[in-house]
């Protein structure tokens, strides 16, 4: 079964989807406000996406970032619902032409279609008129960009949040930057977060907090072993336990031994 959960929170509405049900990061929830949606889904999972937008009319789509599983049927949503999706103008290059996708990815999620799309505006709209406003947070990827709904108090957090403790990363994950927009997320005034992994987070501000402060308490730790000589896997073993069988699978795409070489770079 294919759709694992549908979820409503006042005029939002999600449906859960994910090959697998395998854990948080294996399965994914595509957003709605009335007629705008907030990220397209896995490829692999179009059929259920696409039972779950035609329930209401879509005008609009707004993505977050280019990776497979925000983007995946971008191409198709814009071609069923004869729209243009948008997305930050850092993805566009990689949305238009495609980008290898790791086979471990290219499991769970499926492939992106290439696709064209028009750049996020600095304020974008729902139908109603209420704002949306594009917050560019870097880190997990360059090109991230989370929606901020001051009206309603809700931040739809793309791939910034997933979880209140950061136990791998990719190799391409900035932690430094990371740390920063969680800051400048922090700052702003809103109550409910919407994960498209970890679902609706009510309070949202306390777990983004709580996963900021395991990260500068993870750095602080890594960084005190490091510097009475401790090398990067005796460091991972002590902090995270074992080598991980992700990190094996991906080739040390996506590892503990990322963070922990991440952490010993943040400026503390």
């Amino acid at each position: 079964m294919s759709v694992r959960q549908h979820y409503s929170h006042q005029d939002v509405l999600g449906i859960k989807v994910g090959r697998l049900d395998k854990g948080l990061n294996t399965q994914f929830i595509v957003y709605r406000m009335g007629d705008t949606i907030i990220d397209a889904g896995p490829s692999n999972q179009w059929r259920h996406v696409l039972k779950f937008l035609k329930q209401q009319p879509v005008s609009q789509l707004l993505l977050t970032h280019h990776h497979e599983d925000h983007s995946g049927n971008a191409y198709k949503i814009g071609k069923e619902f004869n729209l243009v999706p948008k997305a930050p103008a850092l993805s566009q290059q990689k949305l238009a032409q495609g980008y290898p996708t790791p086979f471990i990815q290219k499991v769970v999620w499926g492939n992106l279609k290439p696709v064209q799309t028009q750049a996020l505006a600095s304020r974008e709209y729902l139908s109603d008129g209420s704002e949306i406003i594009p917050v560019h947070t870097p880190g997990h990827a360059k090109d991230l960009t989370c929606f901020y709904l001051p009206k309603q108090g809700y931040f739809f957090s793309g791939d910034l949040f997933i979880a209140n403790k950061l136990k791998m990363m990719r190799s391409d994950e900035n932690l430094a930057e990371l740390i920063a927009s969680m800051q400048k997320v922090l700052a702003l005034d809103f109550d409910v977060l919407f994960c498209p992994h970890a679902g609706i987070v009510k309070q949202g501000k306390t777990p983004l907090q709580q996963k900021l402060d395991y990260i500068l308490n993870m750095c602080e730790q890594v960084q005190a072993l490091t510097a009475k000589g401790w090398d990067t896997q005796a460091v991972s073993d002590k902090l995270l336990g074992p080598k991980d069988m992700m990190g094996k699978v991906t080739g040390g795409n996506f590892s503990k031994l990322n963070l922990i070489n991440q952490c010993d770079l943040v400026t503390l």
